[in-house]
């Protein structure tokens, strides 16, 4: 597997990934809701813009994760390729980047990535209501000290 960085030619697979993923991190929540496309969801899309944005590939790009300063805003990896160890070597290369201490905010009721980011050295900060698009979520927000 191959870490690089975003290319204005990955948007169209970034949405892709996105799409078949987002709905995904909410499957534990007690609610349904409607996927929003990256492409139309001014909020995420501009976080993601403002972010440094890695693509794992082999061959086709398998995930993408992004970090703005020291906090990550997105860890997705394409369903066809989950418990391959992509979600770990992008974790690896945004805890690369970072600085002093990491953070990201997790889904409550999203244990797989829960379990990966506590296998890695997270730890838990403090809980938050989170929303997506109106509806909300409960999640935490999760720090690592980083050497």
């Amino acid at each position: 597997m191959k870490i690089r960085a975003l290319t204005n030619h990955d948007w169209p697979v970034i949405f892709d990934i996105y799409a078949k993923s987002k709905l995904d991190e909410l499957q534990n929540e007690s609610q349904d809701f409607m996927l929003v496309p990256l492409e139309h969801d001014t909020q995420r899309l501009t976080e993601l813009e403002e972010s440094d944005v890695y693509i794992c590939e082999h061959g086709k790009v398998m995930g993408f994760g992004a970090i703005f300063k020291n906090e990550i805003r997105a860890l997705f990896v394409h369903p066809n390729y989950r418990g391959c160890g992509v979600g770990q070597t992008l974790l690896e290369k945004l805890q690369s980047v970072g600085q002093r201490t990491i953070s990201l905010n997790v889904a409550n009721s999203n244990s797989t990535a829960i379990n990966l980011y506590v296998k890695n050295g997270f730890r838990f900060e403090k809980e938050l209501t989170a929303n997506y698009h109106g509806i909300p979520v409960k999640a935490s927000t999760m720090t690592k000290r980083l050497s």
